[in-house]
Parts: structure tokens; C-alpha cells; sequence
């Protein structure tokens, strides 16, 4: 699970809008972790980051919490954001290039970032309605 800690600024309906302590992952200071996180955070990013996120517990507004991801619910976002559009922006090119020559493979290139931009799209409303993409909150422990 990657998580990070914040604090609810507002309820809506199952979700809670949750206001983050800092930029990045949360495992900067860690062994493995960047390093530079909050840094680069605060340097390309000055105003609050906000999330809405899954509140089973129904918390309530000022509550202290956890924000929790499922792992491999970021790597398979990632993928098709960036992976899968670049994919097909390339077998357009390519496929465009070797059936009719150089204007063929611009077509084919503008034709793969459509279909990546209607894929990605298509995933997107589908991960809103699946539990498992959605970040959840539960209450922050007092040890931590």
C-alpha cells in the first residue's frame, strides 16, 4: 500500500476531501525513497494539494488521516497514461510509414494519440466507479 498522511477539509457524500501534509509519495526520507520530494513539491507546486477520497468510516471534517493507495493501482494507472498513448502513437507512425510513406505516418501518429486519448479516457470513468483505484482514508493512529 503506499500511503501518506492529511487532514479532511470537507465531506462529500461517501468521500472526504482531504488536504495533504506534503508533496511526493511520503517515503522521501526513506531508505529507497527520492529524497526530494517535498522540495520539488514546494518548488513547482506552492498551493495545497487536495484529494477526494473513499471515507468508509464516515470521518469527520478536522480528522487526522491516512490516505491509502492499493499497490499496483498507480503503476496500472501510470501504464496507461503514458505507456500505452506513446504505444500507439508509435505503431501509428510506423504502421502510417510502411503502408504509404512519410504523410501516411503522420496521419498514423495523430491517429494512435487519438485512440490513446480515447483509452485513457474510457479507463479514467472506469476507475472511478472500481473501489480498488480509489484512495481511502482511515484514521491517523496516534503513534504516527
Amino acid at each position: 500500500m503506499v500511503d501518506a498522511s492529511g487532514t479532511v477539509t470537507a465531506l462529500d457524500g461517501d468521500f472526504a476531501l482531504v488536504q495533504m501534509d506534503e508533496g511526493g509519495c511520503g517515503r522521501c526520507h526513506e531508505p529507497g525513497g527520492c529524497g526530494g520530494g517535498p522540495n520539488i513539491g514546494r518548488m513547482f507546486c506552492s498551493a495545497p494539494r487536495n484529494f477526494r477520497a473513499l471515507n468508509p468510516q464516515r470521518l469527520s471534517v478536522g480528522a487526522r488521516v491516512r490516505v491509502t493507495i492499493a499497490d499496483g493501482a498507480v503503476r496500472r494507472s501510470a501504464l496507461v497514461a503514458y505507456a500505452i498513448p506513446l504505444l500507439l502513437f508509435l505503431a501509428g507512425a510506423i504502421g502510417g510509414a510502411f503502408l504509404a510513406g512519410e504523410l501516411a505516418s503522420f496521419a498514423g501518429a495523430a491517429f494512435g494519440l487519438l485512440a490513446g486519448w480515447l483509452l485513457l479516457r474510457r479507463n479514467q470513468r472506469r476507475g472511478v466507479l472500481d473501489a480498488g483505484m480509489q484512495p481511502v482514508i482511515e484514521p491517523l493512529s496516534a503513534g504516527r
